[in-house]
């Protein structure tokens, strides 16, 4: 079952957040809190949306989507960009990835959004697999860029105000 995220699910998420950053070997990264996740989802003006994957046995959360909205200006329409997709290892082959992504794409087609994007780590074959298996394809001629810590710092002092 796929079902929008709710402020009761803030803890659950946040468990499978660290789940997600210590299977990519990132977990000193993971530094985001319930209280941010809670703000950023269910805030004042939320900036991202979360749906989550649950076992329909055991009702336990095993998976998660987090998304927000992007724009292409070629398009001149909205897209979603998925933050972070991850399902429990314990529940993985059970569909919950696939149906994540089918609800962001019936998302996308409900309101004429053009896109469905993300970024996935070189080394995850099985997941580079498993996305291509669904007919997501690399845009091979785009590199990330990423200004953070430091590096953003000092960029945002490079014209004197």
């Amino acid at each position: 079952m796929i079902r929008a995220a709710t402020p009761a699910d803030i803890p659950a998420l946040h468990t499978l957040i660290r789940e997600l950053a210590e299977y990519e070997k990132a977990l000193e990264e993971a530094k985001a809190t319930e209280n941010q996740l809670h703000e950023a989802l269910f805030g004042e003006r939320p900036a991202a949306y979360a749906h989550l994957a649950v076992d329909d046995t055991t009702h336990e959360v095993v998976g998660y989507a987090i998304w927000f909205l992007n724009f292409s200006t070629w398009r001149g329409v909205h897209g979603i960009y998925l933050e972070d997709l991850y399902v429990r290892p314990t529940a993985r082959g059970g569909g919950h990835g696939k149906a994540l992504l089918s609800e962001l794409a019936r998302i996308c087609v409900h309101r004429g959004y053009a896109r469905l994007e993300w970024s996935v780590l070189n080394w995850n074959a099985p997941t580079i697999a498993f996305y291509e298996s669904i007919g997501a394809r690399p845009q091979d001629e785009w590199t990330v860029y990423r200004l953070t810590d430091e590096a953003l710092l000092k960029a945002s002092h490079m014209i004197n105000h």
